[in-house]
């Protein structure tokens, strides 16, 4: 036999094989499409979760017994069906291979189902990854900034962490303010003294007084501490915490603009407590700002934040 005739055998015989194994691969092609259609419906009806699986892909991985990097492009090609309806159907039909509709389901945007089901016919998984991997995608959008706040974090047992966000104008002056007492303290600071010279963080607990003793000053009934207040509800009395018993004239006074937690006792035994609450709702307090102006008890000259005592003229 002749070279040229050899030759021609031997390319026929290629050919042969070739066939074989483009058919071969088109039917592992097909059943890999059924495969990611039976995957999808699993996800669709939440069965997955019925078998106890960490995890869909998990599932795969078992059921199949593919490695877990394959049975991840399973269930990324599943979740995306209807995104790439070409691009799955020429899987289903064998025309194309799992690994390239793996590529442009994990990687490709929406809305280029055309696009890529007819460059994957041609084009390998290598070139598949380049292409998705150049292609333009749009801006992520910029999430809106936050507005001001304050948050605090515990450091521990004896220390706060407070985080202030201000806006520009409010951050200059809040630096001016706590510039001014940071001065102030200096210049109040004796010269023949081993004290420790003002810091910053004396002036920022400075401007908080200052501003908690003008507040006080506009609204006397106002306290920087919390007073525990004993109540008798048989008896027309109370009693200060470890103190004194109270006049009338004085428990009507701590009882204005209060916000107090009941606690309820039987024999001196706490049997329950209630929330932190108003003793008096904001619509009745309104109507009693607009009838009175200011508070009714003697030596009180709040004008907000009435007390409901002032009913007993009603």
């Amino acid at each position: 036999m002749s070279s040229t005739a050899t030759s021609l055998a031997a390319g026929e015989r290629l050919e042969v094989l070739f066939d074989e194994i483009a058919e071969l691969c088109g039917q592992r092609n097909a059943i890999d499409g059924r495969l990611v259609q039976i995957v999808a419906e699993l996800e669709h009806e939440e069965l997955a979760g019925l078998t106890g699986v960490r995890s869909l892909s998990a599932l795969v991985a078992w059921k199949t017994g593919v490695a877990p990097r394959n049975a991840e492009t399973v269930v990324a090609i599943a979740r995306r069906l209807q995104e790439f309806p070409r691009c799955t159907e020429a899987l289903r039909e064998g025309r194309l291979s799992l690994d390239q509709v793996g590529v442009i389901a994990e990687r490709a945007a929406e809305g280029c189902d055309a696009h890529y089901a007819e460059l994957a016919s041609v084009a390998t998984v290598s070139q598949l990854r380049t292409a998705v991997r150049m292609a333009p995608r749009p801006d992520p959008e910029t999430p809106p900034e936050s507005g001001p706040e304050v948050s605090t974090t515990s450091t521990g047992e004896r220390y706060t962490t407070y985080r202030i966000r201000l806006p520009r104008l409010e951050a200059a002056k809040f630096d001016a303010a706590l510039q001014s007492h940071h001065d102030a303290l200096i210049a109040e600071h004796p010269t023949d003294t081993e004290e420790a010279f003002p810091t910053r963080v004396d002036a920022f607990m400075s401007l908080i007084e200052a501003g908690w003793d003008t507040d006080a000053a506009r609204r006397p009934h106002g306290q920087h501490t919390t007073v525990v207040v004993h109540l008798d509800v048989d008896k027309p009395a109370a009693a200060l915490h470890l103190g004194p018993v109270l006049s009338e004239d004085e428990r009507r006074y701590l009882l204005c603009d209060a916000t107090c937690e009941v606690w309820f006792e039987r024999h001196g035994q706490p049997i329950g407590s209630g929330r932190t609450t108003r003793t008096i709702s904001r619509r009745l307090r309104r109507a009693l700002e607009h009838r009175d102006h200011c508070c009714v008890v003697p030596g009180c000259a709040a004008t907000r934040g009435l007390h409901a005592h002032h009913l007993q003229h009603w």
